[in-house]
């Protein structure tokens, strides 16, 4: 079969690999009609995220039909059309029974979340970017789909909008809330959606590329663009001085450079060294020059803005990606503003089929973040495209190498 593998930092390849089949009673052997690129793909092929085994095919959404099942797999059958959880649980460990699918005992190798398409620490099973793929645990990770749920729109269901749906958990979104989301990616777009689905009565989403705030204008959200204007300053004005009650930080480690500053080209920059740097240079929070994520580095702008935006006694949930490597926050700003804050990575299992009732029902319609589709065999066009962020290129889907 064709698919999308990883051979070492910026180098992806379509390669000819054997077909998957069934090693364990739990697994299933799904074809794929649809899988799709994420931005946690390219902290893979960037190398921001390490530790990644060459030969590994890429990809952690899919969408398609059962081929085959093993013994243990009394949920499915052949021909049954699913949508595929990204993270990897067994269903029967003391976390997934706690709907802790990501902190699964079974699957975890160490520490970490085990999902298809990710490095050793997750176990480096191979991914969704293919024609087929082998499920562990299918008849926990593979979700039925109704009919008049598209690929399209099933697609999503996968990670992007579970993780969003996740990330305004985390920030406790309640009625009438007004949410700041920092970045309007795939799971920037879906945080607005889900925010507002879960109660929220005001939105802003704060992102740089004018298409993807266009697309957040259009769920409803008040647009800031902070290569033009001060985040928090503009944030402080639509509330009153007060700040938004939750922030959902939807960036993660790639935060981009946004304009010249303190660190804004340095790459191992220490939280003593920046901080020198913000007293001698810049006044009140201009400090928040850009800079990108190394070990011991301080962190990326959108953490620190969401801790320096946020009300007293709000909350932030954080779904934006950081490596182990991380291990610098600004703890004394959070704790002196009382502040809740809570992270991790999504159980996609425990949401999936509450989100599959919300599309049946037309409640949201998920494929509207989508703009781009190609094949598996154009794949390294589009990951170069949605590497850049091309205008236009927020939610990427690959098809099969057939195209059907």
């Amino acid at each position: 079969m064709k698919a999308v593998v990883f051979h070492g930092v910026g180098d992806i390849r379509v390669d000819e690999v054997p077909d998957p089949t069934i090693q364990e009673p739990n697994d299933a052997i799904v074809r794929l009609t649809a899988s799709a690129i994420c931005g946690t793909d390219l902290h893979f092929v960037r190398g921001t995220m390490a530790g990644m085994k060459p030969g590994t095919v890429l990809g952690h959404e899919g969408v398609g039909i059962v081929e085959e099942v093993g013994r243990n797999v009394r949920n499915l059958r052949p021909g049954d059309r699913v949508v595929i959880a990204s993270t990897i649980g067994c269903g029967f460990c003391s976390y997934c029974r706690a709907g802790y699918y990501a902190q699964c005992d079974t699957t975890e190798p160490k520490d970490g979340t085990a999902f298809f398409g990710g490095p050793e620490a997750s176990g480096a099973y191979d991914g969704m970017q293919a024609e087929f793929v082998r499920v562990p645990y299918a008849n926990v990770g593979c979700v039925k789909l109704p009919d008049d749920v598209t690929d399209d729109q099933a697609i999503m269901l996968s990670d992007i909008f579970p993780t969003a749906w996740f990330g305004a958990k985390l920030a406790e979104v309640h009625d009438g809330d007004t949410v700041a989301v920092f970045g309007a990616g795939p799971v920037g777009i879906f945080s607005v959606i889900s925010a507002f689905l879960q109660g929220a009565g005001r939105v802003i989403s704060v992102d740089r590329h004018a298409d993807r705030l266009d697309m957040a204008r259009e769920q409803g959200a008040e647009a800031v663009n902070f290569d033009e204007e001060d985040p928090i300053d503009v944030i402080r004005e639509l509330t009153g001085g007060a700040g938004p009650d939750r922030v959902i930080e939807a960036v993660g480690v790639d935060a981009e450079h946004v304009h010249t500053g303190p660190g804004a080209e340095r790459t191992e920059t220490s939280e003593e060294e920046f901080q020198a740097e913000i007293e001698q240079t810049a006044p009140d929070h201009k400090d928040d020059g850009p800079f990108s994520l190394g070990e011991g580095a301080a962190p990326t702008m959108a953490l620190r803005w969401a801790v320096r935006s946020v009300a007293k006694a709000g909350t932030i949930g954080i779904i934006g990606v950081y490596p182990p490597t991380v291990s610098s926050f600004p703890i004394g700003e959070a704790m002196n503003k009382n502040l809740s804050i809570l992270a991790g990575n999504c159980n996609h299992r425990r949401y999936i089929p509450e989100l599959i009732t919300l599309v049946a029902s037309g409640a949201v319609e998920p494929d509207q973040v989508l703009t781009n589709r190609g094949t598996i065999v154009s794949a390294i066009e589009a990951y170069e495209a949605f590497d850049a962020r091309a205008s236009g290129w927020t939610k990427v889907e690959l098809l099969p190498a057939s195209g059907s």
